[in-house]
Protein backbone atom coordinates (compact mmCIF):
# COMPACT_ATOMS: atom_id res chain seq x y z
CA UNK A 1 0.00 0.00 0.00
CA UNK A 2 1.55 3.17 -1.60
CA UNK A 3 0.38 6.23 0.79
CA UNK A 4 -1.76 8.69 -1.47
CA UNK A 5 0.03 12.12 0.66
CA UNK A 6 3.62 11.29 1.22
CA UNK A 7 3.80 7.62 -1.10
CA UNK A 8 5.38 6.03 1.52
CA UNK A 9 5.18 1.99 0.99
CA UNK A 10 3.90 0.11 4.02
CA UNK A 11 1.03 -2.99 4.58
CA UNK A 12 -1.30 -0.66 6.86
CA UNK A 13 -4.12 -0.18 4.92
CA UNK A 14 -6.35 2.37 7.18
CA UNK A 15 -3.47 4.89 7.99
CA UNK A 16 0.05 5.96 6.88
CA UNK A 17 2.78 5.46 9.80
CA UNK A 18 4.68 8.10 8.97
CA UNK A 19 2.34 11.11 8.00
CA UNK A 20 -0.50 9.28 9.88
CA UNK A 21 -3.16 10.38 7.49
CA UNK A 22 -6.10 7.80 7.37
CA UNK A 23 -6.80 6.73 4.05
CA UNK A 24 -10.67 6.90 4.33
CA UNK A 25 -11.17 10.28 5.59
CA UNK A 26 -8.13 11.44 2.77
CA UNK A 27 -9.84 9.99 -0.03
CA UNK A 28 -12.92 11.70 0.89
CA UNK A 29 -11.52 14.96 1.22
CA UNK A 30 -10.17 14.88 -2.23
CA UNK A 31 -13.38 13.89 -3.30
CA UNK A 32 -15.16 16.63 -1.76
CA UNK A 33 -12.15 19.10 -3.24
CA UNK A 34 -12.66 17.58 -7.21
CA UNK A 35 -16.56 18.43 -6.54
CA UNK A 36 -16.17 21.68 -5.51
CA UNK A 37 -13.30 22.42 -8.37
CA UNK A 38 -16.27 21.24 -10.78
CA UNK A 39 -18.99 23.16 -9.39
CA UNK A 40 -16.67 26.42 -9.52
CA UNK A 41 -15.78 25.61 -13.23
CA UNK A 42 -19.37 25.37 -13.60
CA UNK A 43 -20.72 28.47 -12.07
CA UNK A 44 -17.63 30.17 -13.90
CA UNK A 45 -19.15 29.10 -17.41
CA UNK A 46 -22.71 29.78 -16.62
CA UNK A 47 -22.17 33.48 -14.99
CA UNK A 48 -21.06 36.26 -17.37
CA UNK A 49 -19.33 38.65 -15.61
CA UNK A 50 -20.65 41.99 -16.26
CA UNK A 51 -17.11 43.47 -16.90
CA UNK A 52 -13.41 42.42 -16.59
CA UNK A 53 -13.37 44.11 -13.58
CA UNK A 54 -16.46 42.33 -11.74
CA UNK A 55 -14.52 38.84 -13.36
CA UNK A 56 -11.33 39.46 -11.82
CA UNK A 57 -12.38 39.80 -8.75
CA UNK A 58 -14.74 36.30 -8.86
CA UNK A 59 -11.64 34.65 -10.21
CA UNK A 60 -9.85 36.15 -6.97
CA UNK A 61 -12.44 35.07 -4.51
CA UNK A 62 -12.19 30.95 -6.13
CA UNK A 63 -8.31 30.94 -5.84
CA UNK A 64 -9.34 32.30 -1.96
CA UNK A 65 -11.94 29.82 -1.23
CA UNK A 66 -9.35 27.02 -2.56
CA UNK A 67 -6.42 27.72 -0.48
CA UNK A 68 -8.29 27.99 2.27
CA UNK A 69 -9.94 24.50 1.64
CA UNK A 70 -6.25 23.36 1.11
CA UNK A 71 -4.81 24.62 4.45
CA UNK A 72 -8.13 23.45 6.43
CA UNK A 73 -7.51 19.64 5.01
CA UNK A 74 -3.77 19.90 5.77
CA UNK A 75 -4.32 20.96 9.12
CA UNK A 76 -6.65 18.39 9.77
CA UNK A 77 -4.73 15.37 8.81
CA UNK A 78 -1.23 16.69 10.06
CA UNK A 79 -2.20 18.49 12.87
CA UNK A 80 -0.12 21.19 14.30
CA UNK A 81 2.67 18.77 15.46
CA UNK A 82 6.11 19.62 14.76
CA UNK A 83 9.04 18.09 13.05
CA UNK A 84 12.13 18.56 16.03
CA UNK A 85 15.25 19.78 14.93
CA UNK A 86 18.04 17.83 14.02
CA UNK A 87 20.58 17.61 17.92
CA UNK A 88 23.86 19.26 16.66
CA UNK A 89 26.86 17.48 17.53
CA UNK A 90 28.97 18.48 20.41
CA UNK A 91 31.27 20.36 19.77
CA UNK A 92 35.13 19.60 20.91
CA UNK A 93 37.09 21.81 22.77
CA UNK A 94 40.87 21.69 22.38
CA UNK A 95 43.07 20.77 25.78
CA UNK A 96 44.62 23.59 27.14
CA UNK A 97 48.57 23.33 27.99
CA UNK A 98 49.51 22.42 31.70
CA UNK A 99 49.92 25.31 33.60
CA UNK A 100 53.50 25.54 35.47
CA UNK A 101 55.05 27.92 37.79
CA UNK A 102 55.23 31.56 36.67
CA UNK A 103 55.32 33.30 40.17
CA UNK A 104 59.07 34.42 38.67
CA UNK A 105 57.13 36.37 35.91
CA UNK A 106 53.57 38.18 37.79
CA UNK A 107 53.22 40.98 36.06
CA UNK A 108 55.05 43.86 37.95
CA UNK A 109 52.34 46.25 40.57
CA UNK A 110 52.39 49.57 41.43
CA UNK A 111 50.56 51.98 43.47
CA UNK A 112 47.96 54.35 41.50
CA UNK A 113 47.42 57.39 41.91
CA UNK A 114 44.27 59.81 41.75
CA UNK A 115 44.77 60.53 38.32
CA UNK A 116 42.41 60.16 35.26
CA UNK A 117 43.91 61.13 31.81
CA UNK A 118 41.48 62.97 29.98
CA UNK A 119 39.70 60.72 27.20
CA UNK A 120 37.46 61.26 24.40
CA UNK A 121 33.95 62.04 24.53
CA UNK A 122 31.91 58.92 23.05
CA UNK A 123 29.70 61.84 21.08
CA UNK A 124 32.73 62.97 19.60
CA UNK A 125 33.20 59.78 17.16
CA UNK A 126 36.42 59.83 15.26
CA UNK A 127 36.49 57.94 11.31
CA UNK A 128 35.34 54.68 11.05
CA UNK A 129 38.24 52.76 10.85
CA UNK A 130 37.32 49.02 8.44
CA UNK A 131 37.36 46.37 10.04
CA UNK A 132 40.21 43.36 9.95
CA UNK A 133 39.06 41.33 6.92
CA UNK A 134 38.15 37.51 8.28
CA UNK A 135 37.17 36.21 12.02
CA UNK A 136 39.10 38.86 14.83
CA UNK A 137 39.71 36.49 17.38
CA UNK A 138 41.32 33.48 15.44
CA UNK A 139 43.24 35.89 13.48
CA UNK A 140 44.67 37.57 16.82
CA UNK A 141 44.88 34.18 18.04
CA UNK A 142 47.20 32.96 15.27
CA UNK A 143 49.48 36.29 15.59
CA UNK A 144 49.79 35.74 19.66
CA UNK A 145 52.88 33.42 21.03
CA UNK A 146 53.32 31.93 24.61
CA UNK A 147 57.09 32.55 25.72
CA UNK A 148 59.00 30.57 27.90
CA UNK A 149 62.08 31.75 29.38
CA UNK A 150 64.21 30.63 32.45
CA UNK A 151 62.06 33.19 34.47
CA UNK A 152 58.92 31.66 33.66
CA UNK A 153 56.18 32.17 31.13
CA UNK A 154 54.88 34.66 29.17
CA UNK A 155 52.92 36.32 26.17
CA UNK A 156 53.82 38.20 23.05
CA UNK A 157 52.48 38.61 19.37
CA UNK A 158 53.42 39.74 15.84
CA UNK A 159 53.50 43.40 14.78
CA UNK A 160 55.25 42.81 11.42
CA UNK A 161 56.12 39.67 10.12
CA UNK A 162 59.60 38.92 11.47
CA UNK A 163 59.12 41.02 15.07
CA UNK A 164 57.51 40.27 17.85
CA UNK A 165 56.67 42.02 20.93
CA UNK A 166 56.32 41.63 24.57
CA UNK A 167 57.20 42.70 28.14
CA UNK A 168 60.93 43.60 29.00
CA UNK A 169 60.29 41.86 32.20
CA UNK A 170 59.32 38.41 30.59
CA UNK A 171 62.63 38.21 28.89
CA UNK A 172 64.39 40.20 31.91
CA UNK A 173 64.43 40.71 35.22
CA UNK A 174 63.83 43.86 36.20
CA UNK A 175 67.39 45.56 37.70
CA UNK A 176 65.52 47.25 41.09
CA UNK A 177 63.84 44.19 42.21
CA UNK A 178 67.10 41.83 41.66
CA UNK A 179 68.85 44.16 43.60
CA UNK A 180 66.44 44.30 46.40
CA UNK A 181 66.05 40.08 46.08
CA UNK A 182 69.53 40.24 46.43
CA UNK A 183 69.90 42.22 49.58
CA UNK A 184 66.71 40.03 51.06
CA UNK A 185 68.64 36.53 50.26
CA UNK A 186 71.40 37.96 51.65
CA UNK A 187 70.12 39.13 55.04
CA UNK A 188 68.34 35.21 54.90
CA UNK A 189 71.96 34.31 54.64
CA UNK A 190 73.56 36.11 57.65
CA UNK A 191 70.63 35.12 59.92
CA UNK A 192 70.97 31.69 59.24
CA UNK A 193 75.03 31.32 59.61
CA UNK A 194 74.34 33.61 63.32
CA UNK A 195 71.32 30.98 64.27
CA UNK A 196 73.86 28.04 63.44
CA UNK A 197 76.80 29.62 65.12
CA UNK A 198 73.99 30.07 68.09
CA UNK A 199 72.95 26.68 68.26
CA UNK A 200 76.93 25.56 67.95
CA UNK A 201 77.78 28.00 71.68
CA UNK A 202 74.37 26.63 72.81
CA UNK A 203 75.78 22.63 72.45
CA UNK A 204 78.74 23.59 73.70
CA UNK A 205 77.51 24.97 76.78
CA UNK A 206 75.03 22.05 77.23
CA UNK A 207 78.36 19.66 77.16
CA UNK A 208 79.57 21.98 80.00
CA UNK A 209 76.47 21.81 82.34
CA UNK A 210 75.77 19.18 85.15
CA UNK A 211 72.85 17.04 84.74
CA UNK A 212 69.75 18.82 86.04
CA UNK A 213 66.82 21.00 84.73
CA UNK A 214 68.99 23.91 83.30
CA UNK A 215 70.91 21.08 81.17
CA UNK A 216 67.51 19.44 80.09
CA UNK A 217 65.91 23.15 79.09
CA UNK A 218 68.58 23.56 77.44
CA UNK A 219 68.47 20.36 74.99
CA UNK A 220 65.13 21.21 74.69
CA UNK A 221 65.94 24.94 73.09
CA UNK A 222 68.75 23.14 70.72
CA UNK A 223 66.64 20.71 69.46
CA UNK A 224 63.76 23.39 68.65
CA UNK A 225 65.90 25.65 67.02
CA UNK A 226 67.45 23.18 64.69
CA UNK A 227 64.28 21.97 63.78
CA UNK A 228 63.49 25.74 61.90
CA UNK A 229 66.93 25.52 60.77
CA UNK A 230 65.40 22.49 58.71
CA UNK A 231 63.03 24.06 57.40
CA UNK A 232 63.95 27.41 56.82
CA UNK A 233 67.54 25.79 54.66
CA UNK A 234 65.14 24.58 51.81
CA UNK A 235 63.51 28.07 50.92
CA UNK A 236 66.66 29.87 51.54
CA UNK A 237 68.72 27.64 48.93
CA UNK A 238 65.57 28.07 46.66
CA UNK A 239 65.62 31.55 46.37
CA UNK A 240 69.17 31.49 45.84
CA UNK A 241 68.72 29.60 42.81
CA UNK A 242 66.27 31.90 41.58
CA UNK A 243 68.78 34.97 42.40
CA UNK A 244 70.98 32.90 40.80
CA UNK A 245 69.34 32.25 37.36
CA UNK A 246 68.12 36.45 37.49
CA UNK A 247 71.85 37.24 38.02
CA UNK A 248 72.82 35.25 34.63
CA UNK A 249 71.31 37.71 31.92
CA UNK A 250 68.72 36.09 29.91
CA UNK A 251 70.32 34.33 26.43
CA UNK A 252 68.31 33.93 23.31
CA UNK A 253 68.76 30.53 22.57
CA UNK A 254 67.03 30.62 26.48
CA UNK A 255 64.15 32.08 25.14
CA UNK A 256 61.26 29.73 23.18
CA UNK A 257 58.24 30.68 21.72
CA UNK A 258 54.96 28.24 20.89
CA UNK A 259 52.58 29.38 18.13
CA UNK A 260 48.72 28.64 18.40
CA UNK A 261 49.33 25.92 15.90
CA UNK A 262 51.67 23.96 18.54
CA UNK A 263 54.64 24.43 16.45
CA UNK A 264 57.88 25.76 18.83
CA UNK A 265 61.01 28.08 17.56
CA UNK A 266 64.02 29.64 19.56
CA UNK A 267 63.96 33.22 18.81
CA UNK A 268 67.30 34.65 16.80
CA UNK A 269 68.07 37.97 19.41
CA UNK A 270 66.11 40.62 21.33
CA UNK A 271 66.08 44.17 22.05
CA UNK A 272 64.69 45.73 25.66
CA UNK A 273 63.48 49.28 25.82
CA UNK A 274 64.81 51.42 28.79
CA UNK A 275 61.77 53.89 28.50
CA UNK A 276 59.00 51.12 28.89
CA UNK A 277 58.29 47.76 29.81
CA UNK A 278 58.50 46.64 26.20
CA UNK A 279 60.97 44.34 24.43
CA UNK A 280 61.30 42.48 20.95
CA UNK A 281 61.87 39.73 19.60
CA UNK A 282 63.18 38.82 16.21
CA UNK A 283 63.24 35.14 14.45
CA UNK A 284 63.94 33.72 11.01
CA UNK A 285 60.98 32.14 9.98
CA UNK A 286 58.67 32.58 7.04
CA UNK A 287 55.30 35.02 6.43
CA UNK A 288 53.77 35.32 9.85
CA UNK A 289 49.90 36.62 10.42
CA UNK A 290 50.14 39.61 13.00
CA UNK A 291 48.34 42.26 14.07
CA UNK A 292 47.81 45.87 12.80
CA UNK A 293 47.74 49.22 14.34
CA UNK A 294 44.42 51.45 13.77
CA UNK A 295 44.39 54.02 11.86
CA UNK A 296 44.94 57.41 12.36
CA UNK A 297 42.14 59.18 13.97
CA UNK A 298 40.67 55.43 15.35
CA UNK A 299 40.35 56.18 18.84
CA UNK A 300 38.79 54.18 21.67
CA UNK A 301 36.19 55.66 23.96
CA UNK A 302 35.23 54.34 27.33
CA UNK A 303 33.09 51.51 26.92
CA UNK A 304 34.54 50.12 23.65
CA UNK A 305 34.61 46.51 23.75
CA UNK A 306 38.26 44.78 24.14
CA UNK A 307 39.49 41.50 24.17
CA UNK A 308 42.47 40.03 25.54
CA UNK A 309 44.46 36.96 23.93
CA UNK A 310 47.62 35.47 26.55
CA UNK A 311 48.86 32.47 28.35
CA UNK A 312 47.75 32.85 31.87
CA UNK A 313 49.34 30.78 34.34
CA UNK A 314 50.43 28.64 31.51
CA UNK A 315 46.77 27.90 29.78
CA UNK A 316 48.18 29.21 26.09
CA UNK A 317 46.13 31.62 24.10
CA UNK A 318 43.41 32.27 26.32
CA UNK A 319 41.12 34.75 25.25
CA UNK A 320 39.47 37.27 27.58
CA UNK A 321 36.74 39.95 27.18
CA UNK A 322 36.12 43.39 28.90
CA UNK A 323 35.48 47.14 28.01
CA UNK A 324 38.02 50.12 27.52
CA UNK A 325 37.96 51.64 31.04
CA UNK A 326 40.07 54.81 30.53
CA UNK A 327 43.54 56.50 30.23
CA UNK A 328 45.35 56.63 33.70
CA UNK A 329 48.77 57.44 34.47
CA UNK A 330 50.55 55.60 37.68
CA UNK A 331 52.10 57.94 39.18
CA UNK A 332 53.19 62.10 38.47
CA UNK A 333 54.40 62.89 34.79
CA UNK A 334 54.25 59.05 34.08
CA UNK A 335 53.57 56.81 30.89
CA UNK A 336 50.23 56.64 30.06
CA UNK A 337 48.49 53.40 29.77
CA UNK A 338 45.13 51.83 28.72
CA UNK A 339 43.20 50.72 31.61
CA UNK A 340 40.37 46.98 31.06
CA UNK A 341 38.32 45.23 33.08
CA UNK A 342 39.63 42.11 30.52
CA UNK A 343 40.93 39.50 32.65
CA UNK A 344 44.69 40.35 32.72
CA UNK A 345 46.55 37.60 34.88
CA UNK A 346 50.02 36.85 35.48
CA UNK A 347 51.42 34.95 31.62
CA UNK A 348 49.05 37.53 29.83
CA UNK A 349 52.19 39.86 30.50
CA UNK A 350 53.14 41.06 26.58
CA UNK A 351 50.24 39.43 25.00
CA UNK A 352 47.59 42.04 22.83
CA UNK A 353 44.88 44.01 23.67
CA UNK A 354 41.96 44.17 20.71
CA UNK A 355 39.63 45.89 19.63
CA UNK A 356 36.13 44.69 18.30
CA UNK A 357 37.55 45.86 15.05
CA UNK A 358 40.69 43.03 15.17
CA UNK A 359 43.11 46.21 15.73
CA UNK A 360 45.71 45.95 18.25
CA UNK A 361 45.49 48.75 20.65
CA UNK A 362 47.86 47.83 23.24
CA UNK A 363 50.43 45.52 25.51
CA UNK A 364 49.17 43.87 28.67
CA UNK A 365 51.82 44.84 31.24
CA UNK A 366 50.48 44.80 34.77
CA UNK A 367 47.45 43.79 36.72
CA UNK A 368 47.02 45.04 40.24
CA UNK A 369 46.63 42.12 43.11
CA UNK A 370 43.86 41.50 44.97
CA UNK A 371 41.62 43.38 42.80
CA UNK A 372 39.24 42.38 39.69
CA UNK A 373 39.27 44.14 36.48
CA UNK A 374 41.73 46.44 37.10
CA UNK A 375 44.29 45.42 34.11
CA UNK A 376 46.77 47.93 32.04
CA UNK A 377 48.07 47.94 28.93
CA UNK A 378 51.15 50.08 27.35
CA UNK A 379 49.37 51.39 24.26
CA UNK A 380 50.42 50.22 20.99
CA UNK A 381 52.11 53.67 19.52
CA UNK A 382 54.56 53.65 22.31
CA UNK A 383 55.99 50.39 20.46
CA UNK A 384 56.04 51.61 17.31
CA UNK A 385 57.76 55.32 19.03
CA UNK A 386 60.41 53.27 20.90
CA UNK A 387 61.58 50.12 18.14
CA UNK A 388 61.13 52.92 15.15
CA UNK A 389 64.72 52.20 14.11
CA UNK A 390 63.29 48.76 13.44
CA UNK A 391 59.66 48.51 12.74
CA UNK A 392 59.76 51.01 9.94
Amino acid sequence: MRCPKCNHEQNNMVECDVCGVIFAKYQKIQERKREEEEALKEQKVQEEPPSEKSGSVMKLLQVLLLVVVVAATTYYFTGNKSTPSPVQPPVEVAPVAKARNTSVVAAPLAPVQNRIVKVPAPQQASPEAPAVQGNIIERARNATVSIETPLGTGSGFFVNSKYIVTNRHVVQFDEKKAAEMRNNIEKDRRYYELEEQKISEWKQKYQELPKGPSRSQLAMIIDQHEEEQKKVLPMLQENERKLAKVDRKTQSSEIKIFFADGKELIINRFLVSSKYDLALLSIYTGERPFLEKPPKGAELHQGDKVYAIGSPVGLRHTVTAGIFSGLRTMEKDGPVYLQTDAAINPGNSGGPIIDEKGYVRGVATMHLRDTAGLGFAIPIEKVFEEFSSVLH
